[in-house]
This record gives C-alpha cells, sequence and structure tokens, in this order.
C-alpha cells in the first residue's frame, strides 16, 4: 500500500480524526520550565548544543527557524497511524493529500493548507521583548507573518516561573528616538529596553492577542498559543534576566541588504498599536461563554475577535458525556482527564518520554467538525478539559471583545 492510500486507511478508520503525537522543539536561549510533562531526563533530548526542549508543537506543518543545526522535519507534527508498530505518517504529508476532505474548502481554497497551528511554551524566565514580522515583511525572507494569541492554562501553571508577568507595547510616553537608540546600542550595553515598556500581570484562564508588529516579553508560565504558520522574530532586548541575547537573534528575519538598518528594524514595528493608550482595553482576553446545552459540559472562547486564529476550551465534569460539534476543523489538546475523543482514548499525560506516543492531541477534520465528536468523560473526579485551536474560518467565534 503506497503512502497516499495508507493515508486515506487511517483517515477513514479514524473516522474523520487523526491522532497525533507529540512535537518537541528545542531553543538555544532561556532556560526550560519542565512543566511540558516531558521526562527530566530528556529535557536535553536533541543534544546540549541545542539547547532544552521548551515548546510542544500541536497540529503543526511548519519548520522550526532553530538555526543551521535545525532537523529537516523539527516542529513538524506526525499522525499515529499504528501505536504497536510505531508507524506514523508526517501530519503536512496528510493535509496535502486530503486537502478540503480534511480542512474544508473554504481553507483550502484560500491558503492551500491548514495555515495555523499551536504551541505550549515553558520557560523558567520571562522571553525577551520582541515582535513578529507582519505577513508583508515576512514575505521579503520567503516566510508568513505571526500574528498570536495567548491563553494560560490552569492545568500547566501549578508553578509560574521566576517572572509571571508579561510587557506589552511601549509606555505611550515613550519617543520613537528612544527605541531608535536602544536598537543601535544592541551591541554595545544593556539597554533595559522594557523600561519603556508596560508590564501586566499574568491571570490563569484568561489570555491576549498579540497582533504582527506589535513588541511584547511573554511572562514564565506556560502558554497556550494558537498562531499563524510561522516562527519568524525580531528580539530588540539584548539582556534578558542576565542573559545576553546575541545581535543574530535582531537581524535574523531582515533581508540581507536592510542587515543591520537601525530604521529598517524600528519600521518592523507597528508603532500605532505599540503604543496605544487602552492596549489591555483592546487585547485582553477573558473567556467568553459559549450559550450552554448541558449542566455538565461547558465551552468557553479563549481566543477571537482576531482576523487570524481562535481557540476554545471544552470541559467535561466527571461522568459527562457530549457530542461537541462545531464549525470547522481544529487541532485538540487534552489538558487534564481522561475518556474518550470519538473513537480514541484520550488521556492527558503526567510523565513523557522523549519517544512516548502520548493520548492527548488529535486533529478533527470539517467533516467530523460539523457531525459532531462524541466525547466521554471517564474519570470519577476530575473533569475533562480539552483546548481547541482553530484557523480564521470559523462563524461562530466571537468577533468582538
Amino acid at each position: 500500500m503506497d503512502t497516499n492510500e495508507r493515508i486515506s486507511q487511517v483517515f477513514e478508520e479514524g473516522e474523520g480524526l487523526l491522532q497525533l503525537t507529540p512535537t518537541w522543539v528545542p531553543r538555544s536561549f532561556n532556560e526550560p520550565g519542565r512543566r511540558l510533562r516531558l521526562h527530566p531526563d530528556d529535557i536535553y533530548a536533541f543534544g546540549m548544543d541545542r539547547g532544552g526542549i521548551c515548546e510542544r508543537w500541536l497540529g503543526s506543518i511548519t519548520v522550526a527557524l532553530n538555526g543551521p543545526k535545525t532537523g529537516a522535519r523539527e516542529g513538524m507534527s506526525h499522525v499515529l497511524a499504528n501505536r504497536a508498530n510505531r508507524e506514523t505518517i508526517l501530519f503536512a504529508d496528510v493535509v496535502k493529500q486530503l486537502g478540503a476532505k480534511l480542512i474544508g474548502e473554504s481553507l483550502m481554497t484560500r491558503y492551500g493548507t491548514w495555515p495555523t497551528f499551536a504551541k505550549l511554551f515553558d520557560y523558567d524566565k520571562p522571553l525577551f521583548h520582541h515582535l513578529h514580522l507582519t505577513e508583508a515583511l515576512a514575505n521579503k525572507i520567503g516566510r508568513h507573518g505571526k500574528p498570536e494569541a495567548y491563553y494560560f492554562p490552569v492545568q500547566y501553571n501549578t508553578y509560574l516561573g521566576r517572572f509571571p508577568l508579561t510587557y506589552f507595547g511601549f509606555d505611550p510616553s515613550t519617543t520613537k528616538a528612544q527605541v531608535k537608540e536602544a536598537i543601535a546600542n544592541y551591541g554595545k550595553f544593556d539597554t533595559r529596553i522594557t523600561e519603556l515598556s508596560r508590564a501586566y500581570r499574568v491571570q490563569l484562564g484568561t489570555g491576549w492577542y498579540t497582533a504582527a508588529g506589535v513588541i511584547h516579553a511573554p511572562a514564565s508560565v506556560v502558554t497556550f498559543e494558537p498562531q499563524w504558520n510561522s516562527d519568524v522574530n525580531t528580539i530588540m532586548e539584548n539582556v534578558t534576566m542576565g542573559e545576553v541575547n546575541p545581535e543574530s537573534l535582531l537581524t535574523a528575519c531582515q533581508p540581507p541588504e536592510e542587515k543591520g538598518d537601525v530604521d529598517a528594524l524600528f519600521n518592523m514595528l507597528d508603532w500605532t498599536e505599540s503604543t496605544r493608550p487602552d492596549y489591555r482595553e483592546t487585547y485582553f482576553r477573558a473567556p467568553k461563554t459559549k450559550q450552554q446545552q448541558k449542566t455538565d459540559v461547558f465551552e468557553k472562547w479563549v481566543a477571537y475577535a482576531n482576523d487570524w486564529v481562535a481557540a476554545k476550551e471544552v470541559t467535561l465534569l466527571p461522568g459527562a458525556k457530549t457530542v461537541l460539534v462545531d464549525a470547522a476543523c481544529y487541532t485538540a489538546l487534552v489538558v487534564q482527564g481522561h475518556g474518550r475523543f470519538g473513537s480514541f482514548a484520550c488521556e492527558a499525560p503526567t510523565l513523557l518520554r522523549f519517544t512516548d506516543f502520548s493520548a492527548d492531541e488529535f486533529f478533527v477534520s470539517e467533516s467530523a467538525a460539523g457531525t459532531g465528536v462524541v466525547i466521554e468523560n471517564h474519570s470519577v473526579t476530575e473533569p475533562l478539559v480539552i483546548l481547541q485551536n482553530f484557523a480564521n474560518n470559523n462563524a461562530e467565534v466571537p468577533a468582538e471583545v
């Protein structure tokens, strides 16, 4: 049986659902928070020179932007075709083969592929003050832009790390000259660029939307991040909690003809959005409850009111059963509890080895989402909690804050 036939067979056997395997991503900067439920002996499974595993990517067809030693499929998800003999298929190949049968006509017509993914990122220290390129700027280097949303799940955050506050943008009193001066002196001394910013304490069970071009320094909490298919960053903070960030991180996403140009770097910023006085009112996302049909099943939108991505948290109380119906395809991650997800057993892991296959990550086709996925909570004590990541084609997503 060739690969295409096998893909169709696995898709049919799953009744329009695919089970995915964990996709671990190392980073050479910062420190791993060790909260991704990965065995502590495997934190440096990619090699000490690659840094610790700080992220898990979900439903990804994107290769990580991780320097010259990045593996050809690093960051790309795989479908579990057969647990017994450890057979897997690259998720990107499944998307390419099934096309609209998997992701629906609207996404296929508009983008030709699954255009988003989600991640859990886990750093013990805050991330550096950085921005993600807009689509227009990213296209200059053959990439896509990276708007993103954040949600802070309680289940992964019994410890909040060393700095549970996020910097967003700059204080409205900040001048362009001050920011350009910090960029120009990146390689000379600690510019302390976050002194120009504003920090917000993280509230678990809530989130934010971060538009491309807005500078931000995420908190040291585990974050569920729905985002566009890209891994482009421009880091404008040169020292983060004592760690020196190499100048290559400032210029890595510039076209060759613009390397090191201060004005070009500054122009990557969306100045209006980065300095808006009502930033919290505009971009903070409290959960929005979807109309409830049952007393033991709860659905809350946790990422919404943007043109790119969306996310929902679904909770089933102990013993509950429901048919989860959605208007578009999505990636699902079980963050608490155990039970059934369609035809699959599902459970949130306690501790995984680097090569283990989990039972917590799934991709639901558009047709299966519309028909409805039968979900059951088999626990007598714990809720079953699932996070869903959508693209921008779900008409049910709230359009306003």
